[in-house]
């Protein structure tokens, strides 16, 4: 209500679905880097920006990205539930004024076209995840005793 029905309140609120799951995960992330780098990089004379950079963010960024995963879906649910209740443009408009009219088709089209997105949104957070993990080595598929 207080930023109206305008696209700041859609962004306000896929802001907020998305944001407690990263913020955590990265958190997560960086604490659980092995303590022997940041020891190692420490004695290296690395400084608080390098340890970031070097050290940290590349350890946590497995964790930041399988949070984007799980956030993707969130955000663009979230912009079109923003769309559905309160909007006079947007997918979510559409399918509401589908549904307003019994327009089961309409309803089907507009969910349809949701889910495509939400695909090739993920599919291009699988390619930032392969082009940023590219160092880290791929899991074997045996089983580990």
């Amino acid at each position: 209500m207080i930023l109206g029905i305008d696209e700041a309140s859609k962004i306000a609120l896929s802001f907020s679905l998305v944001f407690f799951i990263v913020f955590f995960n990265a958190y997560q992330g960086v604490r659980d880097v092995d303590r022997n780098l940041v020891n190692n990089a420490r004695m290296l004379g690395a400084d608080s920006g390098q340890l970031v950079r070097h050290v940290l963010l590349p350890s946590a960024m497995s964790w930041i990205l399988s949070s984007l995963h799980t956030s993707v879906g969130f955000a663009l649910v979230g912009a079109v539930v923003g769309e559905y209740l309160a909007a006079a443009r947007g997918l979510g408009w559409v399918i509401a004024q589908a549904q307003g009219n019994f327009d089961a088709a309409g309803v089907y089209a507009g969910m349809t076209i949701l889910c495509i997105i939400v695909v090739i949104v993920e599919l291009g957070v699988t390619l930032v995840e392969r082009k940023l993990l590219a160092w880290k080595p791929p899991l074997s598929g045996k089983a580990v005793a």
